[in-house]
């Protein structure tokens, strides 16, 4: 499926409370930000809201022994994140917390989601994932892509993503 069908697919879903929500899914590295983009310049009132956001932070995670498993679900501030999501069709703004990669944080308030946003484009990792609290999501989609990638693909992706930031192989 092309970008075209997928455009298509997303406008043929009515509004719902002045908002469609749509949720992108895929491992890391699987394109879900690169799509999530793509379609944003394309549709118009659109606005991407990555879970990265939700990242505990680092202090946190290491006061936990969960460290070195950032971006497993439970290193994630999944109950904000879920609570953020219901809340979207009743807020006309909302800022919502954004992550800068190159500094491995998060950014309070780096996006925003504006009254005039009608598509809602969330991508993320967990974001069908059945146990508690992300289950709770599932009502909340209006429409789903999920990304499938081969693992090859997904190595590479993922071993240049941690080169460019400052890693070595």
């Amino acid at each position: 499926m092309d970008i075209n069908d997928i455009l298509e697919r997303i406008n043929a879903v009515p509004l719902r409370d002045k908002r469609r929500i749509v949720a992108i899914v895929g491992a890391p590295a699987s394109g879900k930000s690169t799509l999530a983009q793509a379609l944003a310049k394309r549709i118009p009132n659109a606005c991407v809201l990555p879970m990265d956001g939700f990242h505990r932070n680092n202090d946190d995670l290491e006061r936990h022994g969960l460290l070195k498993r950032k971006g497993a679900p439970e290193t994630f501030d999944a109950v904000g994140f879920v609570e953020a999501i219901k809340s979207m069709r009743k807020s006309e703004n909302f800022d919502f917390p954004t992550f800068d990669r190159t500094h491995d944080c998060v950014v309070p308030s780096g996006g925003c989601l504006t009254a005039t946003d009608e598509t809602i484009l969330v991508e993320g990792n967990y974001l069908l994932l059945d146990a508690e609290p992300w289950v709770e999501l599932a009502s909340e989609w209006d429409f789903t892509i999920m990304l499938e990638i081969s693992l090859e693909v997904l190595q590479e992706r993922l071993v240049e993503r941690w080169m460019d930031n400052g890693h070595d192989a």
